[in-house]
Parts: C-alpha cells; sequence; structure tokens
C-alpha cells in the first residue's frame, strides 16, 4: 500500500525568497536549485524537489503546480472525505520546467525563435513554433529530475503490482485566472505505461507549453512566453474506454443560467468531448430540485457520438479513435443514476470553490466512469470562465431581423450573428486559405484551429 506523507517548506539561503515560486527558481543555478527542499515526502522518508503529490497539494499553490493540479490537490484533500472520487497521483512542479530549460540553455533560443514574430502570420507562427517544439523533443531530461519523475511513478504502481497506466497532463502556472483559463492550450497524453514511454510523454508536455495555439493565446493575454511555467500532472488513468465520459458545467452554457447542471457524454476516453471532436449526449439537471432530494432530469438530449476513443494495444500508440455501433449511437450513454450522481458531485464541487473564492463560482468539470468497476470519477475541476466574466445583471440575445434561404446548418461556435464569404475547410493543411472576415465551415475544428478563427467573422 502506497503511503504519502506531508512535508513542510524548508527554505535555503535568502529572506525574500519563496521556494514555491518556480520564476525565483529558475534564476539560480543547479546547485541552488537542489537545495530547495519544499516537497512530498514519501514512506520512504526521502524527499524529493520536484514532485508533489495531489494529496500534498492545495488550491493556493498554482505558482508551483500549475491551475490543474492545484485543482486536483485541494479536490483530493478536501472533497474526496465528502464521497467525490478523484483518481490519485503526483505532480511534476514548475520547477521541474525552468530546470529543464536550464539544463538545456534553452531560454535563449526560445526568445530569439519567438523575437519578431507576427502572431497574425499564421505561417510564420506554424514554423516556429515547430522549431521551438523540436529543440525542445531533441533535449534531454536533467538526469536528477529524471530519477524523481521514475521513483514516483514506481511508487504510484507500487499498489497495483504492475505498471500503472497514466495520465499526462500539462498544467499551466497562469491557468484559471479571471480573464485567462488557459484551458485546452497545452497537451494531455493518455493511456501512457512504463517508464520510458511517461518520461517521453514529459518532454512532449513541455513542448505543448509552444503549440501555436498556445503561443498565439499568450501573445492576446498579453503574457510573455517566460511569464508561464509548465508543471505536469500524473494521474491515474479511469477506464473509460470501457465505458463513458465527458464534461459538466454547473450553469447553462448557452444563457449562463445558474440553476441547472449540463452534463455532455459519450463512449470512450474523455478527450473526444473535451475536444469536441464528438456530438455528445446532453443531459440537463434542475440544481434546486436536486437539493431537496428530487430527481430532477428536465431535458435528455440523444447526440450522434459518431466515434469513441479507446485504448491502442499496438503501432506504437497509446490511444485510437474507432467508430461507435449504430445500436449505442441511437440511445443515451449515460444511465439518470450516474447523471443525478455526477450532478450531486457537481453542487458539492461547485458549492466549495464559491467559498473559496468568496462568490458565487460555477464549474467546468471532467468526469469518467470506469468501465471496469462501474464508479464514476472526477478527473478535472476548473472555474467557468466565459460567463463568470459577464456581468449577471445584463443577458445579450441575438436575432435575424429578416429570413433567407438555408443554405448549411450545423452546430455553431459561439452565440452571435455575423456574416461574410463562406470558406469550407476540410483538411488542416488547407487553414492558410481561411481570410479575416470569413466564416469558417467545417466537419470537426480542433483547439490547434484558435489561431486561425480568431480571424474570423464566425465559425460552425
Amino acid at each position: 500500500m502506497l503511503e504519502w506523507k506531508s512535508a513542510g517548506i524548508v527554505e535555503h539561503g535568502g529572506k525574500d525568497r519563496d521556494p514555491r515560486d518556480p520564476r525565483d527558481e529558475r534564476k539560480h543555478n543547479h546547485s541552488e536549485l537542489a537545495s530547495y527542499r519544499a516537497l512530498s515526502v514519501w514512506e520512504l522518508n526521502s524527499a524529493m524537489k520536484y514532485i508533489r503529490v495531489f494529496r500534498d497539494i492545495k488550491i493556493s499553490d498554482v505558482g508551483l503546480v500549475g491551475g490543474k493540479n492545484a485543482s486536483l490537490g485541494e479536490m483530493i484533500r478536501e472533497l474526496v472525505p465528502r464521497g467525490i472520487r478523484v483518481p490519485d497521483g503526483f505532480a511534476i512542479t514548475a520547477a521541474g520546467y525552468w530546470l529543464f530549460l536550464d539544463h538545456n540553455r534553452l531560454e535563449e533560443f526560445i526568445r530569439s525563435t519567438i523575437g519578431g514574430l507576427t502572431v497574425g502570420d499564421l505561417r510564420d507562427l506554424a514554423v516556429r513554433g515547430r522549431q521551438i517544439r523540436e529543440a525542445i523533443l531533441n533535449c534531454s531530461l536533467p538526469r536528477d529530475l529524471e530519477e524523481e519523475i521514475v521513483r514516483a511513478y514506481d511508487l504510484l504502481s507500487e499498489s497495483t503490482g504492475a505498471e500503472v497506466d497514466v495520465a499526462v497532463r500539462s498544467s499551466a502556472t497562469a491557468e484559471d485566472l479571471p480573464d485567462a483559463s488557459f484551458a485546452g492550450q497545452q497537451e494531455s497524453f493518455l493511456n501512457i505505461t512504463g517508464r520510458r514511454a511517461l518520461l517521453h510523454a514529459c518532454r512532449d508536455c513541455f513542448a505543448s507549453l509552444f503549440t501555436d495555439r498556445a503561443i498565439s493565446y499568450r501573445h492576446d493575454k498579453g503574457f510573455d512566453s517566460f511569464d508561464v511555467g509548465l508543471s505536469i500532472g500524473v494521474q491515474r488513468m479511469v477506464r473509460s474506454d470501457l465505458a463513458t465520459a465527458g464534461v459538466m458545467f454547473t450553469l447553462d452554457t448557452e444563457s449562463g443560467f445558474p440553476d441547472v447542471i449540463l452534463i455532455s457524454a459519450s463512449y470512450g476516453l474523455g478527450e473526444s468531448v473535451v475536444k469536441g471532436r464528438v456530438d455528445p449526449d446532453e443531459i440537463l439537471v434542475f440544481k434546486p430540485a436536486l437539493k431537496k432530494g428530487y430527481r430532477p432530469i428536465i431535458k435528455r438530449t440523444v447526440g450522434s457520438k459518431q466515434e469513441r476513443m479507446v485504448y491502442a494495444t499496438r503501432g506504437g500508440r497509446s490511444t485510437r479513435v474507432v467508430a461507435t455501433a449504430s445500436e449505442d449511437r441511437s440511445r443515451l450513454c449515460l444511465s439518470d443514476e450516474d447523471a443525478l450522481q455526477l450532478a450531486s458531485w457537481g453542487i458539492i464541487i461547485e458549492d466549495h470553490y464559491s467559498k473559496r473564492s468568496g462568490h458565487h463560482q460555477p464549474m467546468d468539470i471532467e468526469w469518467a466512469k470506469d468501465g471496469k468497476s462501474g464508479e464514476l470519477f472526477v478527473v478535472q475541476a476548473r472555474p467557468e470562465t466565459v460567463h463568470s466574466s459577464r456581468r449577471q445583471t445584463k443577458m445579450e440575445t441575438y436575432r435575424l431581423r429578416s429570413k433567407g434561404r438555408v443554405l448549411l446548418e450545423g452546430k455553431s461556435v459561439g452565440e452571435k450573428i455575423g456574416s461574410g464569404p463562406v470558406r469550407i475547410i476540410k483538411h488542416v493543411e488547407d487553414l492558410h486559405r481561411f481570410q479575416p472576415g470569413e466564416i469558417l465551415v467545417s466537419d470537426m475544428t480542433d483547439p490547434d484551429w484558435e489561431p486561425t478563427m480568431t480571424k474570423g467573422e464566425g465559425h460552425q
């Protein structure tokens, strides 16, 4: 049985430095970095400098482990005792990221490559972003960082008696700010098994801080690339490839109405729903009645759920996408009982984060059902930032004053009405053809398209 123990922060040298601040740590040489002893102590009673166990992390540790990992730690500490299931794991701190850059002398190269970039020039953005990512992927992890990652993974695997499969998720230190969530800007990697695969995934996470969309997003929000560090979360996988997964919002995402919980669900791993690759089922639950003990499901919508992401067993890949059987597409993939359980958890999570923030805080929650155990889990939770940032006393709606001939129907991204020439994009290679003011139409979009879509009048 793996035991987790907490240790306090031990500061070495300097009265004005916060050892939790990775931007302070990166300013010092390798030997000084090695002096920080702020992190977790395992049952082996050996301190690790760049690893924190989730249950040793608090919501205030965003500067150390990023928004995603800080929230996971908060839920495990505070909400697991209240019955919410959250998969365990550990975080590689942002200090490990700064150490990686220092070890490989990458900062100067990155600054020179980004310098002079015109973000609106998508071809230039793609070239420079690829150069930085390739440089990162060709570098080695510092030995002491690599050893700690392997050691933490081995200890996490100990309770299963075999190498545990994990999700490896990027967690930026600027995530979940009131006016900039940074959600979805970096990459996650699922079904990672074994030491070598884990270390490779960690480098991939570091590189994903410089995806085209991440560079573009930081530029648009006024962040320097070195204002943001990267932590990595290593979390036990939930076998939703054998069941269902999705997202849950503790408000209506169209209107911002706060008294409902909207659950989106599809078969397989949750990335298909998170990244908008499928048309999921939707279930709407009325919060006030649920709090009184009723079963207030007020709407069920069956989505097409055209594909599902599952574990890959060959070809060197960790996941693959397969078509959903027609009989599964035509029915809801989530039972009423599971929907009500998730909604109850959503209320608990929203109440907790609202109390922490001192105001009503709607939440954006990722969940998964384990096909082996039949158990539900919450795998992520972050503040909802779209409607939360709007004035609650004012609601804007849009309507057409005249009707015309319908040329195409689909699902729009956003609520406003726009006009312009239509640009149909079938392949990512054709994105450069999309011009400012056009209406983007595609079978499916991807977060990597974000720099392109911000140029348009609308997208569908």
